[in-house]
């Protein structure tokens, strides 16, 4: 209940901070309307290979192995006024563990909605707020196996219409630490080509056309999993209704609303016996 308590504290605190950020430079021009220049319907599906992924408990590394991830979303815009959007839809996100015989739990799933209040220009949120709520769970969804990770995030123009700087914030209940900030640079360099070093997802970023988009990413990717009994053979370690915070070092990710990826990577799976 504190951490819940503090999750939501800390959500409504910063929300309220950057809720007066979008100022008068970042009101688009008066045509084309937001209906024409935004898209309204959201479709994305991802799957991802990564082949070296090491996990950890409190005391070190115990186990390693590779591991699939598949994720699926559909999500809605409506229009408020303006640029401003209420998105809302549903994700479900899947990992599944192979190669090593550890005890650990063979995969990790959550099916969460997704809500956000965002300012949009040309497809791209300058400024939003965003919650997941929803299970992240192995097999049983149980009550405290819900949580609520949140984002906040807000830009603004440094050189007009070339460098945007980026300042946010998220976390979630179960998740080590609870809150961790975010932010960077996004630097167009031309219509077509951009850097976004923006933390957790930095990439460089190409748009051959309006339909296709071609990413070299980075991904300080992290969920946190409310698992069942986890119980290692040489039963060194024997928890149960543990959380299991999968986390990743890099991501390579190409297409606009399909990715496949099958490239090495590290991933970290850290183990916490928390009730």
């Amino acid at each position: 209940m504190n951490r819940l308590l503090l999750c939501f504290a800390a959500f409504l605190v910063i929300s309220s901070l950057f809720a007066g950020a979008t100022g008068s430079e970042m009101q688009p021009s008066p045509s084309p309307s937001p209906e024409d220049q935004n898209s309204r319907e959201l479709f994305e599906y991802e799957t991802t290979y990564t082949a070296d992924s090491n996990f950890y408990d409190d005391h070190g590394k115990f186990g390693h192995g590779d591991s699939l991830y598949n994720d699926f979303s559909y999500a809605h815009r409506f229009l408020i006024t303006g640029n401003w959007f209420f998105r809302a839809g549903v994700e479900y996100e899947r990992f599944d563990f192979g190669g090593s015989d550890n005890g650990l739990p063979d995969h990790l799933q959550t099916v969460h909605a997704l809500l956000a209040l965002e300012y949009v220009v040309h497809d791209h949120a300058g400024a939003g707020i965003e919650i997941d709520p929803g299970p992240y769970f192995q097999n049983n969804i149980t009550g405290d196996s819900i949580d609520v990770p949140w984002k906040v995030f807000v830009s603004f123009p440094l050189k007009k219409d070339k460098i945007f700087g980026v300042i946010g914030v998220g976390g979630s209940i179960y998740s080590n630490p609870i809150v961790a900030p975010g932010g960077g640079l996004i630097w167009l360099f031309t219509d077509h080509f951009r850097l976004e070093g923006v933390f957790p997802k930095p990439a460089l970023v190409y748009n051959p056309n309006d339909d296709w988009e071609f990413r070299l990413a980075g991904n300080l990717f992290f969920e946190s999993y409310r698992t069942d009994d986890v119980i290692t053979p040489a039963r060194k370690l024997q928890v149960h209704n543990a959380v299991v915070q999968y986390s990743e070092r890099a991501r390579w990710i190409t297409g606009h609303l399909f990715s496949l990826q099958a490239v090495r990577h590290h991933a970290r799976c850290w183990l916490h016996d928390q009730a």
